[in-house]
C-alpha cells in the first residue's frame, strides 16, 4: 500500500495485537468473591495495536505490524483497525493458535486496570497446570523483510522477540546507511516487561558509522523504558532510572521514562535531563493503555517536529485525557 494521503510517509508499530474483555467494576473484588460489573465491553487491545490507535485519532497516517489467525476475535480486531484507518497489510495471518486475549478489570473507585493476559511464552507451572508454549507466534525477521521501507518515516517495536526484532532493526539499519540524513527513518522501542531476554533491545540502534558522521544529523533513536521495568532495577524515579540504566543504551540514543501522575522523564544523549509534569484528569476513570498513549503521543509529536521537551509534554497531556475518559475517543 502507499504512503498516506498526499505522500506522506507512514508510522510502522511492530508487537502485539490481542482481544480486551474489559469489565468495570465499582471497585476491584475480593479474591473467590462474586461480583457484578458496571458495564463490559469488547476492545482491541495490545500496547504496539494501542499506539496505532492513537497515532490514528491524532492525525498521523500509521499501521500496525503484528500476527493473527483467523476467526471471530480477528474479524472483530481487524474490524477495528479498518474503522480507525490503520492499514492492516502487514498482518501475519498464522495457520494455527488463538488470538490474544485479555481480562481486564477497571475500579471505577481507583481508575486502576487489572490484565491477565494468555499469551505470554514459558508461562510457568502453576497448581496442577501444564507448562504453555506461545500461543501464537510472533512476526518475525521474514515477515518484516516484505515491508517497503521507502513507505516510512518511523518504525516503532514493542519489545517481545528481541532476537528477531533486532535482526528487524539491523535491515533498518542498512537502509538507513544509504540515505542522507534527513530521509533516515527514525526508529523506537518499548522494553516494558523485566525480561532478560527483552534487554538486548535496549542497547541496539541506529549507528553513525566511521565516515558517514554529519554535524546536522538528528536524533534517530528513542528508547522507551517502562515503569515496571525500572522498579525491577531498584529505581525509585524515572531520572534515577534513566541515569543508572544509561550505560545499557547505545550512545547517540535519546531515553524516555513516564512515570504516572509524576510525569515523564527525558534523557538526551549528551546526559541533559528533560522533565514533563503530568497532566491528571479531573477524575480518574480509565488507565487501561495510558503507557501506550503516552508513547504514541511523543512518537507523533517528535515525528512532526517538535523538540523532545514539547514531546514529552504533548505525551503527558494525551495520556492524561486518556484517563479521564474509558477507551480512546475523546483523546483529541
Amino acid at each position: 500500500m502507499a504512503a498516506g494521503a498526499g505522500g506522506e510517509k507512514r508510522i510502522l508499530c511492530v508487537g502485539l495485537v490481542c482481544l480486551d474483555v474489559i469489565s468495570v467494576v465499582d471497585a476491584y473484588p475480593a479474591e473467590d468473591s462474586d461480583t457484578r460489573c458496571l458495564t463490559q465491553r469488547w476492545q482491541r487491545g495490545g500496547n504496539a495495536s494501542n499506539s496505532c490507535t492513537v497515532l490514528a485519532l491524532l492525525g498521523a497516517p500509521c499501521a500496525f505490524m503484528g500476527s493473527l489467525t483467523p476467526g471471530h476475535a480477528a474479524d472483530f480486531i481487524v474490524a477495528d483497525f479498518r474503522r480507525r484507518g490503520v492499514d492492516v497489510t502487514h498482518v501475519a495471518w498464522q495457520p494455527r493458535g488463538d488470538v490474544p486475549c485479555a481480562c481486564c478489570v477497571v475500579s471505577a473507585a481507583s481508575g486502576s486496570r487489572t490484565i491477565v493476559l494468555h499469551d505470554t511464552p514459558g508461562q510457568r507451572r502453576g497448581a496442577g497446570l501444564p507448562f504453555a508454549r506461545r500461543n501464537l507466534p510472533d512476526v518475525t525477521e521474514r515477515d518484516f523483510a516484505r515491508v517497503d521501507l521507502a513507505q516510512y518515516k518511523w518504525i516503532h517495536w514493542e519489545a517481545r522477540n528481541a532476537a528477531e526484532q533486532e535482526r528487524m532493526m539491523l535491515r533498518v539499519e542498512r537502509h538507513n546507511s544509504a540515505l542522507p540524513p534527513a530521509q533516515r527513518i527514525r526508529t523506537s522501542v518499548e522494553v516494558e516487561k523485566p525480561r532478560d531476554d527483552l534487554l538486548p533491545l535496549l542497547a541496539h540502534g541506529d549507528v553513525v558509522r566511521p565516515g558517514h558522521a554529519h554535524p546536522a544529523t538528528p536524533r534517530r533513536r528513542l528508547v522507551f523504558i517502562s515503569k515496571d521495568l525500572a522498579k525491577h532495577f531498584g529505581y525509585g524515579t524515572a531520572a534515577e532510572a534513566l541515569r543508572g540504566l544509561r550505560g545499557r543504551v547505545r550512545p547517540g540514543a535519546t531515553m524516555i521514562c513516564a512515570w504516572a501522575e509524576e510525569g515523564a522523564d527525558a534523557l538526551e544523549p549528551d546526559g541533559t535531563l528533560v522533565h514533563a509534569d503530568a497532566f491528571p484528569p479531573e477524575r480518574l476513570v480509565d488507565t487501561l493503555g495510558a503507557g501506550d498513549t503516552f508513547n504514541a503521543a511523543v512518537i507523533f509529536a517528535l515525528s512532526g517536529g517538535q523538540s523532545l521537551r514539547d514531546a514529552l509534554t504533548f505525551g503527558c497531556r494525551i495520556a492524561g485525557k486518556k484517563c479521564g475518559i474509558h477507551g480512546y475517543d475523546g483523546i483529541v
